[in-house]
């Protein structure tokens, strides 16, 4: 099954504004935990290329998903809810249930960044192709970065 392409700021704007709204009935912990990995979000949205942004993001988001459930469950008010409160909860609810959805789309993109799990799987598909990487122990000599046209180097860089 092919995910649908969504943007990572939409992820994080859709969970940013649910998150607003349900801090309108939950507030400390449940600010406080969300709002964090929200700024995990947006660390990853600023470094494009980082795998640990994602990686922590999307573990971020799936700690998430448990400790809603927790604070939800514990701290959802069972009387004299207003019409403010009840919104409030919903958008925590929905938010809450939006979480696994957007976990799999994170965990797609973790793999657009050539993360891996951290465990070994065949079945999940194909492990990006690594044979062009240069390894650590190799004995090939890296190009000289400040080497001119003809292949000699300079004794300084350019523009210096």
């Amino acid at each position: 099954m092919e995910l649908p392409a969504v943007n990572l700021k939409v992820i994080l704007l859709v969970h940013w504004l649910l998150t607003t709204w349900g801090c309108i009935v939950f507030s400390g912990p449940y600010a406080w935990a969300n709002f964090t990995i929200l700024a995990l979000g947006v660390w990853a949205v600023a470094q494009r290329d980082s795998i640990d942004a994602i990686s922590m993001f999307l573990g971020g988001l799936l700690a998430t998903i448990f400790l809603d459930i927790v604070h939800i469950s514990i701290f959802y008010p069972r009387a004299g809810l207003s019409d403010t409160g009840r919104f409030g909860a919903g958008m925590a609810i929905l938010s809450l249930l939006l979480k696994p959805f957007s976990c799999c789309l994170l965990y797609h993109m973790h793999r657009e960044r050539g993360g891996v799990l951290p465990f070994h799987t065949d079945d999940l598909g194909p492990s990006p192709e690594r044979s062009a990487y240069q390894t650590i122990d190799s004995t090939e000599v890296p190009a000289d970065p400040f080497a001119g046209p003809d292949g000699r180097g300079q004794a300084t860089p350019r523009g210096y």
